[in-house]
């Protein structure tokens, strides 16, 4: 007995090294790219094994009450049900549009300025994306954009990776300026140093935000002008016949025309209006500006030139999704373009109504009456707070239903959209219900018996102790890593 006593002493001791410690918090990642990546395991295959691999950590290492980290996993499985709830409506309008032959329209529509998939995933996720980041933020633009480029022919792969892709120039005025009106904000307010430090400037704390917002814009800016070059030329490499970065970097002017035309009024606004607005008019006067040129043929290649995807029986099975390949029904009659994008405007114009502070929406969708409060799951301090008509799916399943009497659908096929739509998100399902668990155990592993500090904390640390002073060329990294 007293031998093995010491040696969990001993074992402790080693644990407690931070080094290895943050080697240990690593480890969860670690196995996420072990078996995506590396083994090319479907998530709803290796999600379970990633989520015991924490569980293990935070009752083994960590010594995390067993309560705590089934409360962690309960808020984890609330928080997958909301992001499925988001998913479902977002996936539900885009079967919704193809029933009622809209996709259809929309498709020719794109075909008229251009079939050339390199102007056309720039229109859609790096300015429409930006818009819908600037409007809702937390994930929308992938849910409104990726479904919208699945629906005109884009592998599904493809379609997900450039709706990620631009996702950096716009995040941080996400959601009317989300990201620094509450995150900086709230980080931040607390601090005495970053206080003293906006005295000094002789600036109060709203005009200091305000400055952040601009230095956030200019740097931000800076990397947006590379972006849609970079995204086309990833999309030809990877997703093109020839697999090659020159047919992607043969469209560099367009490609710079369309960053510039979204950067300049984005910093712009951030120097002039402040957080809330930059990749709202940013998105939107980048549409305006580069559909008019587009349908004018200004650089973009005539129509013989125009890149394609190959065939689609020529596809990797890896590029295609469960929403891929269904079939659409004929159109009877033709839809005006107006009338087929009347949807998506719906989303945005209902997303921006409902997070103006302004307007009395916002308080009605997150008001008392319309919120749900989980406090203390298992006598833990691990709470949640659900606000489904707040959430952007709500607005999706709306449209959708506007969508069925707007475009005069008949039952048959607004069912089929459901049915569809019910089938696709329970594979999504499958992986999200034991992925964002994970997660929750991961942030909540802080408090346990061995005193560590939590999981991504300690990674920070172990990073910051290897780097020493070259740290803040690692932190982006690290907040990568959050991110991922």
């Amino acid at each position: 007995m007293i031998e093995q006593e010491e040696y969990f002493t001993m074992m402790g001791s080693y644990v407690m090294s931070g080094g290895l410690l943050a080697l240990l918090s690593l480890l969860p990642i670690l196995a996420v790219a072990f078996f995506l990546v590396i083994l090319r395991w479907p998530a709803s295959r290796a999600m379970p094994i990633c989520y015991l691999v924490v569980v293990a950590l935070a009752l083994g290492i960590w010594q995390v009450p067993h309560l705590k980290v089934m409360a962690a996993s309960i808020s984890g499985l609330i928080k997958a049900l909301e992001l499925i709830f988001i998913i479902f409506g977002a996936i539900l309008l885009l079967n919704t549009l193809r029933q009622s032959t809209a996709i259809q329209t929309i498709r020719k529509g794109f075909s008229d300025i251009t079939p050339d998939r390199r102007v056309q995933v720039i229109i859609i996720a790096w300015l429409f994306g930006s818009f819908i980041e600037g409007t809702a933020g937390f994930g929308t633009p992938a849910a409104v954009a990726v479904p919208l480029m699945v629906g005109l022919g884009f592998p599904a792969m493809a379609a997900v990776m450039a709706g990620m892709v631009i996702q950096c120039t716009p995040v941080s005025f996400g959601a009317l300026g989300t990201p620094v009106l509450v995150g900086v904000n709230v980080g931040l307010s607390g601090n005495p140093e970053v206080a003293a430090y906006s005295q000094s400037l002789g600036l109060d704390w709203l005009d200091y935000l305000a400055l952040v917002a601009q230095k956030i814009s200019i740097l931000h800016a800076i990397s947006g002008i590379l972006i849609p070059l970079i995204l086309i030329a990833m999309m030809t490499r990877f997703f093109g016949k020839n697999k090659s970065y020159r047919e992607g970097l043969q469209l560099w002017k367009f490609a710079l025309f369309a960053a510039l035309a979204m950067i300049v009024p984005y910093v712009l606004v951030a120097h002039l209006l402040g957080p809330e607005f930059p990749s709202l008019f940013g998105g939107m006067i980048g549409l305006a500006i580069v559909v008019t040129a587009a349908k004018r043929g200004f650089l973009i290649p005539n129509a013989e030139e125009a890149w394609d995807f190959p065939n689609k029986e020529e596809w990797d099975e890896t590029w295609l999704g469960t929403i891929a390949q269904q079939e659409e029904p004929v159109a009877s009659q033709p839809m005006s373009l107006f009338k087929a994008w009347l949807p998506y405007l719906l989303i945005a114009l209902f997303l921006i109504l409902t997070r103006l502070p302004q307007l009395p929406f916002l308080g009605l969708l997150r008001g008392a009456d319309a919120t749900f409060i989980i406090s203390n799951i298992l006598g833990t301090d691990i709470g949640n707070k659900i606000q489904p008509l707040y959430s952007p799916g709500a607005l999706f399943i709306l449209v959708s239903v506007i969508t069925f009497f707007m475009h005069k659908m008949s039952v048959g096929a607004y069912t089929k959209a459901w049915q569809q739509s019910s089938k696709t998100i329970l594979a999504a399902g499958a992986a999200l219900v034991f992925t964002v668990p994970m997660v929750q155990v991961f942030l909540n592993s802080g408090g346990g018996a061995a005193g560590f500090e939590r999981m991504p904390i300690l990674l920070a640390e172990g990073v910051a102790g290897l780097t020493g002073a070259a740290w803040p060329i690692f932190a982006p990294f690290i907040g990568g890593l959050g991110a991922f």
